[in-house]
């Protein structure tokens, strides 16, 4: 992750004042008050996923409090969702007061008042959604403006998995994945914090399946990993072995036979295009993951029950 801000390289005297600014100038337009403004410490590291923004913040004890005045800057239509590693935030929101710590995450709307109130130092990660796109996935009336989910049980331990994962991992991914990433984290979020309140939990395989699609993501931008294992899939993912195992057999197949599968399906696609025709068979195989051209014409053509030249030929 990118540092955007630190209070270290400060002046004790100068930290405080720096923070504040800081706050105003890569979050939203708000007020800031801390009672100990001589001891401060703070820190905003930041990598972005398409239009969702993921930061790790380190925040000593404060209030933060977003108001009538501000929302007319009209500088943010976004929601955002509190992720807390350490510590204890109130957020007050809608008439509500919601308190959050380590088990249980948050999310409210920047283009609604709030507060926070920072009750001791704080780790937390912090996501910036766009609200429109994020609200799209929740049906009409039951669209939030605050609210509250576990983070320690279900879709919201998965959700709160996978935003750490992305956040310690994230930032080696090119752009485009990096994109398709933050879009399938809107999905699992969207499902978590809809399904934390209903009377009636989500079925396990609901909550399988939502963790599939994270890892199939994954699994794209790495097929042309020739040393692809299943050990490393698992550790990438935050999962065991065997809770990977059990999730592809959702599909009915294998791990090792899926990835397989969309290599072949990749390299059809190569050969198919025009573009592509100055790269050898051979070359064509290295880059979807094999280190044979023996083994992937082999492959191919017991897939597609023709070889890789004779799909070139047809085009």
């Amino acid at each position: 992750m990118d540092l955007v801000f630190s209070t270290e390289s400060l002046e004790r005297k100068k930290r405080y004042a720096a923070w504040r600014d800081a706050i105003c100038d890569v979050y939203v337009h708000v007020d800031v008050h801390a009672e100990d403004q001589s001891n401060y410490d703070g820190f905003i590291r930041e990598v972005q996923f398409g239009s969702v923004a993921l930061t790790d913040i380190l925040l000593s004890r404060q209030q933060i409090s977003r108001r009538a005045s501000h929302l007319s800057k009209l500088d943010k239509d976004c929601y955002y969702v509190q992720l807390i590693q350490a510590g204890n935030i109130n957020v007050l929101q809608d008439g509500e007061t919601l308190a959050t710590n380590a088990g249980v995450g948050a999310l409210f709307c920047a283009s609604e008042p709030y507060v926070l109130q920072c009750r001791n130092r704080i780790r937390s990660y912090y996501l910036e959604l766009p609200r429109k796109e994020f609200a799209s996935r929740f049906a009409k009336d039951r669209v939030p403006i605050s609210t509250t989910m576990s983070t320690g049980q279900g879709l919201g331990r998965i959700a709160t998995e996978f935003c750490t994962s992305l956040a310690t991992q994230g930032a080696s991914l090119d752009v485009s994945a990096r994109a398709r990433l933050g879009e399938e984290l809107m999905d699992v979020l969207a499902l978590a914090f809809d399904s934390a309140h209903q009377a009636e939990p989500l079925a396990d395989q609901v909550v399988q399946r939502a963790r599939l699609r994270s890892v199939k993501a994954w699994l794209e931008d790495h097929l042309d990993d020739p040393n692809l294992t299943l050990e490393a899939i698992a550790k990438a993912n935050a999962i065991s072995l065997r809770y990977l195992h059990s999730l592809f057999r959702l599909e009915g197949t294998s791990v090792s036979h899926w990835i397989w599968n969309r290599r072949l399906e990749r390299s059809f696609d190569m050969l198919l295009k025009g573009n592509n025709e100055s790269l050898s068979l051979t070359e064509i195989a290295y880059r979807v993951g094999f280190n044979s051209s023996s083994h992937f014409s082999t492959m191919f053509r017991r897939k597609f029950g023709i070889r890789p030249s004779d799909v070139r030929r047809k085009t």
